[in-house]
C-alpha cells in the first residue's frame, strides 16, 4: 500500500472539529493520490484510461459533482493501492443518502457474510428493479422532483452492488404472496419485477421464497425485518413507516432469528415460489 499523507482521512477534521464529509475526502483523496502518483502525477485523462471511465467523470468526482460510479472507488483502490480507503468512504456517502434510521444497516450490509430478509408489504430494496423503486418513491413522496427521485434510485440500486460482486453475501429473501400480486407501478412495471426475481431466485448465493396467503399468524407479521450477519456480529434490523431499529441484543437476536427460522420452513420451497412468481408474471 501506497504511504497515506498524515493529515488525510479518517484522523482529518474539519475546522469547526466537525468529522469529515465522505463526499469532499474522495474527491480530495482521488486529485491529491493522482497528483502525487509515483512515478510521475497523473492527469484526469490517465486516471480515466487506468479506471476504464471518461476524463468527465473524473473531473465531477474530483468537484464533487453527481454521483460517483459504483464501480469506480474499488479501481481506484487498485490503481493507488488503498487497501480499500475508496470503497469504504464510498460505502459512508452511500449511507448518509439514507434516512438517519437506517445508515447502520446500510453501513452493515457490505461487510455481511449473510443476509436474511422477511418482506410482508413490498420488494426487498436489494431486489427491486430501478422502475418499481422509483414507483415506491413516487408515492411516498408526491412532490419529489425527478432529480430527486432519481437520485433515490440510484442510491437503492448502489446497494444491490453487494449482490453482484466477487464474493456477495449468502442472501435470503421470503416475501408474502400479496407482495407479488400488489401492483406497484404500470403492469409492466410489476411483470418485469417479477421477472428481475426470478433472476436473482437463480443465483446461486440467493434463496428465495414465498410466504402463502393461507400461512396463518407467524411471529414477524408486526414489519418487515432483515438479519445481518457480519464477522464481528449480528444484528437485526426492523422497519416501519417511517421509523427502523437496529437490535443487538442477544436474547432478542436469538428469538427473532428463530421467528424467521419459522416462517421459512412455513413458505413454499424456492421452486415452487419461482413456479407461483413465473404465473404471476405470465398473467394477462
Amino acid at each position: 500500500m501506497r504511504d497515506q499523507p498524515a493529515d488525510t482521512y479518517p484522523g482529518r477534521e474539519d475546522g469547526d472539529g466537525a468529522p469529515p464529509d465522505p463526499r469532499r475526502v474522495f474527491a480530495e483523496e482521488c486529485r491529491s493520490r493522482r497528483e502525487l502518483y509515483d512515478p510521475a502525477p497523473l492527469s484526469q485523462t490517465d486516471l480515466a484510461r487506468l479506471t476504464r471511465t471518461s476524463k468527465s467523470t473524473i473531473s465531477r468526482v474530483e468537484t464533487c459533482q453527481g454521483p460517483i460510479p459504483p464501480d469506480l472507488p474499488a479501481l481506484l483502490d487498485e490503481v493507488f493501492e488503498t487497501d480499500g480507503l475508496f470503497k469504504r468512504l464510498y460505502e459512508e456517502i452511500t449511507s448518509q443518502s439514507f434516512p438517519a434510521h437506517s445508515r447502520r444497516r446500510i453501513e452493515l450490509e457490505p461487510r455481511a457474510s449473510q443476509i436474511a430478509a422477511w418482506s410482508p408489504t413490498v420488494v426487498p430494496g436489494l431486489l427491486q428493479t430501478p422502475e418499481y423503486a422509483r414507483a415506491l418513491f413516487r408515492e411516498g413522496n408526491p412532490r419529489a422532483s425527478e432529480a430527486e427521485l432519481s437520485a433515490k434510485v440510484r442510491d437503492r440500486m448502489a446497494r444491490q452492488t453487494i449482490l453482484r460482486g466477487c464474493s456477495p453475501p449468502d442472501f435470503s429473501a421470503i416475501v408474502c404472496e400479496s407482495v407479488l400480486r400488489r401492483r406497484v407501478g404500470t403492469q409492466e412495471v410489476m411483470r418485469q419485477q417479477l421477472a428481475a426475481l426470478l433472476q436473482h431466485g437463480e443465483r446461486p448465493t440467493t434463496m428465495l421464497q414465498v410466504l402463502p396467503l393461507d400461512a396463518g399468524t407467524h411471529g414477524l407479521m408486526d414489519g418487515s425485518m432483515s438479519i445481518l450477519t457480519t464477522a464481528e456480529e449480528t444484528v437485526v434490523y426492523t422497519e416501519g413507516i417511517r421509523s427502523g431499529t437496529i437490535i443487538e441484543e442477544p436474547a432478542q437476536v436469538r428469538n427473532l432469528s428463530r421467528f424467521y427460522d419459522v416462517l421459512t420452513a412455513s413458505a413454499l420451497s424456492p421452486d415452487t415460489s419461482a413456479r407461483l412468481i413465473k404465473t404471476l408474471m405470465e398473467a394477462p
